[in-house]
């Protein structure tokens, strides 16, 4: 199985980076599973659809290569962030070639807030069940708090929040 993660965040040490690292430090055998960088995306400009930019055709090509796709969004103003939607707005485009469409999605989000990036989350989904995507709903993974979950270099020490990643992986390659 080829899994994707793919990060809300640009920035080095987010919560939302380090949930992902534990996603692949915890991948069962049998799974590879990478990260895609949205970094070098362009403001997403339907001009700019005639040369599609080489850095949004690679991420096309990731996400269609993938089996499934783990997506963590951080929450910005109850919403996602605009470096996410920017990565969506391309993954959807030319108009009738939508990357997301019939592939399996997992949306997560940790956030310092209690609420865990539910309402980004929730927008997500919604943009994802618009492109066709299949959103798993369950289980629902909201990491509330996240300063008291990972360390200082960014690695996941929650254990409750280990498990849930082992219940994940076990939903995810069914």
């Amino acid at each position: 199985m080829n899994v994707l993660g793919i990060v809300g965040s640009l920035r080095k040490q987010s919560f939302n980076r380090s949930l992902m690292t534990a996603f692949v430090n915890q991948k069962p055998e049998g799974v590879t599973m990478e990260i895609a960088d949205i970094s070098t995306l362009p403001f997403f400009n339907e001009d700019d659809e005639v040369s599609f930019p080489q850095s949004a055709q690679n991420l096309k090509a990731q996400v269609e290569n993938a089996d499934v796709i783990i997506i963590a969004t951080p929450e910005y103003n109850r919403s996602v962030p605009g470096v996410l939607k920017n990565a969506i707005d391309w993954l959807s485009r030319p108009y009738g070639k939508n990357s997301f469409s019939g592939k399996k999605v997992f949306v997560v989000g940790a956030s310092v807030g209690p609420i865990g990036a539910s309402m980004a989350q929730y927008d997500l989904k919604k943009m994802l069940l618009h492109g066709n995507a299949t959103v798993l709903g369950q289980p629902e993974f909201f990491v509330g708090v996240a300063g008291n979950k990972f360390n200082e270099s960014g690695e996941l020490t929650d254990e409750a929040t280990q498990d849930h990643i082992t219940s994940a992986w076990g939903v995810l390659t069914q």
